[in-house]
């Protein structure tokens, strides 16, 4: 029996452990999707998903969010933020983030009822 050589190998031995690494079909990419300026007069809604797989769907328009989680929906004024963050608030939720990351929690409580949110689509 002829034994390969470690040279005959080891190029084979690296094109089986990288072939899971080329293309599988269409590369899937990530398009970040604006929150408008706060006084921005046109309702643009945009959905986002959080983690656990939760959606919260939120139209803002002029200085205000109408935020939709579940079976509820809440009217919430614009609260501002320094640097790029953000905070709409009403009297029972506020929706809040900075960047591409958003959190939607009840006053008072610690715990958020959906976090880690981030914008998908844009809803009309």
């Amino acid at each position: 029996m002829r034994r390969l050589s470690i040279a005959a190998i080891g190029p084979l031995a690296l094109v089986v452990a990288l072939g899971g690494c080329g293309p599988r079909g269409p590369a899937t990419s990530w398009t970040p999707i604006a929150r408008p300026a706060p006084d921005d007069l046109v309702p643009q809604g945009i959905a986002y998903i959080c983690e656990g797989r939760k959606e919260v769907a939120v139209v803002y328009a002029k200085n205000r969010a109408s935020v939709t989680f579940g079976e509820k929906t809440w009217r919430a004024e614009y609260q501002g933020l320094d640097g790029s963050g953000f905070r709409y608030a009403d009297a029972t939720v506020e929706w809040t983030g900075r960047d591409e990351l958003a959190t939607l929690r009840e006053r008072g409580n610690q715990k958020p009822l959906a976090f880690n949110c981030r914008p998908t689509r844009k809803i009309t």
